[in-house]
């Protein structure tokens, strides 16, 4: 083997992106904007991550995520597959006293709290796009045997005998990354021994646009607010937090009884509820990486920190890394270096480390907080949810960390 075999070999591009999912893309789309070309490679197949059936999750995309969706040009594909949200309630275990967050018109946009998306729309629109871009090689379906960094680049060797090379590699595959934990970058992790059971519904009331956020000690219960669907029925996405040991019974229960135990948890806020798409569950672990960077290599989106669900900011940190990465890089390259270069990284790593970690442990804060069990512990979480409430400073706070507004933003995530 020469002494640096990235320089030996490989279709080269500007950089290689393993992982070809929402994050992945995204960042591939953004580099493809700036002049950057990238090679994506994913195990899976589009069609069978686009199927009806794969995955039934749905996203909330913030304020600042649809910024940077309206800077690639995908927001023009996406605005009629998504559902704005006005107004996001919290609750605890629907006892009386909430907060109610509601931007009034010192907002900036277009009111909205955030859109909700069902994953596979994002798919569809992050593939189409992609498909436009002569920067971007994409190369579904294959498995990488091998990565490499040298001094002078990267190589990865695929399944099916090709090998592909560029100056920096970029790990977007998810939490259980081999490219981050073949580079020795440690993680801090733990499972919170739950598991989020995942279920559109089918409601008589609708739902206004408002995200309903309703904690119990097993966990929070998530109501997202959906388009109609074609024949006009109101829905809403269902994430109902339930302990590890419950979720198999929860999930084996008939339609019948688990829709009654869904109707008690919200207390009825959304009227009779059907089923709009089948049950499926996740397990729900919290995992962050001191280090996001290391020799010619870069984590984004749960390769570098994976989060609770709670607050639904899971998606919008690892597009802020996507956002993050395409500036530094190309503002890297407008001075002559490299997309690899240790000093591109380096900015790379202090802009994005404070926010991963403060997010990551705001919302680990948060699921222990209300997992508390116990009417004492309800009451004083009550009493501090009213203050909140009658604080329209603090209020703007919170919305402005949900929206993804606050701090020193990239370019990309700044209005149009």
């Amino acid at each position: 083997m020469p002494a640096d075999p990235a320089s030996a070999r490989g279709e080269r591009r500007d950089v290689v992106i393993l992982g070809g999912g929402l994050v992945g893309m995204t960042l591939a789309i953004g580099l493809a904007r700036a002049g950057i070309t990238s090679h994506v490679i994913d195990r899976a197949e589009p069609a069978s991550v686009t199927g009806e059936g794969f995955d039934g999750r749905a996203s909330a995309i913030s304020t600042a995520s649809w910024n940077l969706f309206t800077h690639l040009g995908l927001a023009e594909r996406l605005e009629p597959k998504g559902c704005p949200i006005a107004a996001i309630a919290v609750n605890d275990a629907m006892r009386p006293g909430r907060i109610d967050f509601r931007p009034d018109e010192r907002d900036e946009g277009d009111g909205a709290l955030g859109r909700m998306f069902a994953n596979r729309e994002l798919r569809l629109a992050l593939f189409a796009i992609a498909a436009e871009c002569p920067e971007i090689a994409f190369h579904p379906g294959v498995e990488v045997l091998s990565r490499e960094r040298g001094a002078h680049g990267v190589v990865v060797t695929l399944s099916d005998g090709r090998t592909l090379g560029g100056s920096l590699l970029v790990a977007a595959e998810g939490r259980n990354s081999p490219t981050r934990d073949g580079a020795g970058l440690n993680i801090a992790k733990w499972d919170y021994r739950h598991r989020a059971i995942i279920a559109g519904l089918a409601h008589s009331i609708p739902h206004g646009n408002v995200a309903w956020e309703i904690f119990y000690p097993a966990g929070p219960f998530a109501l997202l607010p959906m388009l109609d669907d074609d024949a006009g029925r109101h829905r809403s996405a269902l994430v109902w937090t339930v302990a590890e040991s419950d979720a198999a019974g929860v999930l084996a229960m008939s339609e019948t009884a688990f829709l009654a135990e869904a109707r008690e948890a919200m207390g009825g806020v959304l009227g009779e509820i059907a089923l709009a798409s089948p049950r499926s569950s996740y397990p729900l672990g919290f995992h962050h990486t001191a280090r996001i960077v290391a020799d010619r290599l870069a984590l984004v989106g749960d390769a570098a920190h994976g989060i609770h669900p709670i607050a639904g900011q899971g998606l919008n940190l690892g597009l802020r890394d996507a956002a993050a990465l395409i500036e530094v890089i190309s503002d890297g390259m407008r001075l002559g270096l490299e997309p690899g270069d240790a000093q591109v990284l380096a900015r790379y790593e202090r802009w994005r480390a404070v926010d991963g970690f403060t997010v990551a442990l705001a919302t680990d804060g948060l699921t222990r907080l209300f997992g508390i069990p116990g009417r004492l512990p309800s009451l004083v979480r009550r009493i501090g949810m009213a203050g909140v409430q009658r604080m329209p400073p603090l209020k703007r706070w919170f919305m402005d960390e949900a929206r993804g507004v606050s701090g020193t933003l990239p370019r990309l995530l700044q209005p149009a």
